[in-house]
């Protein structure tokens, strides 16, 4: 059987939900729906805040936060004057201006603390939103020099995977698109982000409704659902890359995209999620283009894709 027919996705148990319950429900869930377990591993919130693994994988929102400085962000001018008063390049040359990362250094608070300060300047309406997954926001606490800070809330959520004790339990899979499509396997051998509306049966639905006899510490919800899966065999790809460190050219499926004419640079941009020009036209995230497509339909529209920027 040809790879291009295989499905392969990058699978994790999210830090609340690491317990070996949780992994051995995983490990029989899949196999239960015929899909083979490739490699499985730990990595241990230390090595995932070193690495800026969970960054990497939320690029578009954490480039904000906790990547990029403030100087190489591609800020709209005049709506940062027009917010707070005083033009960018003032607000740089100030030195009160920091990605949410070097914020929470500079405060000497946390991530759940520089979650609230962002709830409460938003409440003050002393934040700004430049586009999708870009905020900025004036922190200002009592006794500490104020600052301008991108994406706050970003913090809290990678405090979740880098907090010294937790970690993340991966595993890379693969199964036939003929057997189970991309849809399936996300929608009922996964479940919806929402556990609640997950299927009984479903791996988030079971975490949810066994999750005390699973060891996990509290109940299930929308942002902790247990269990994350990616969302097509593009998105796959780009997560074996930056969780695993996979080469295109070892990767199967990234061997099948350079076979068939689509380059090592637009994969590589493209594996962090840009806004790419679309075949029916306009513009839209790449991800969102290739959602639930299985292997080959994924690798058909990347190539129309690819040849469009």
């Amino acid at each position: 059987m040809s790879s291009s027919t295989k499905n392969s996705a990058f699978v994790f148990i999210k830090p609340h939900a690491h317990t070996d319950l949780v992994v051995q429900l995983a490990k029989d869930g899949l196999a239960a729906k015929g899909i083979t377990i490739l490699s499985e591993g730990v990595l241990t919130g230390e090595v995932i805040d070193e690495k800026k693994l969970i960054d990497q994988h939320y690029y578009a929102i954490a480039s904000k936060a906790t990547i990029l400085k403030p100087n190489e962000l591609n800020v709209p001018v005049e709506k940062f004057q027009e917010q707070f008063g005083l033009t960018w390049e003032e607000a740089l040359a100030s030195g009160k201006v920091y990605n949410a990362l070097d914020g929470c250094a500079k405060l000497g608070i946390s991530g759940d603390e520089m979650d609230t300060q962002w709830g409460i300047c938003k409440k003050a309406k002393k934040l700004i939103k430049f586009g999708g997954g870009f905020y900025c926001g004036l922190i200002e606490m009592e006794g500490k020099e104020s600052i301008y800070a991108f994406n706050g809330f970003f913090m809290s959520m990678r405090e979740k995977f880098t907090a010294p004790g937790t970690s993340i339990y991966y595993f890379v899979v693969e199964f036939d698109s003929a057997a189970l499509k991309w849809s399936d396997f996300r929608g009922q051998v996964l479940g919806p982000t929402d556990p609640a509306e997950a299927p009984a049966d479903s791996l988030r639905g079971r975490i949810l409704k066994e999750y005390k006899e699973l060891g996990l510490t509290g109940e299930p919800n929308v942002g902790d659902n247990g269990m994350h899966a990616s969302a097509s065999p593009f998105e796959g790809l780009a997560e074996r890359m930056n969780w695993c460190g996979a080469t295109l050219e070892d990767d199967k499926y990234g061997a099948l995209l350079l076979e068939n004419g689509i380059s090592a640079e637009f994969i590589k941009t493209g594996s962090v999620d840009p806004q790419v020009t679309l075949p029916a036209g306009g513009k839209g995230s790449l991800f969102d283009a290739v959602e639930d497509m299985d292997a080959t339909e994924c690798m058909e529209t990347l190539k129309a894709i690819a040849a469009l920027n």
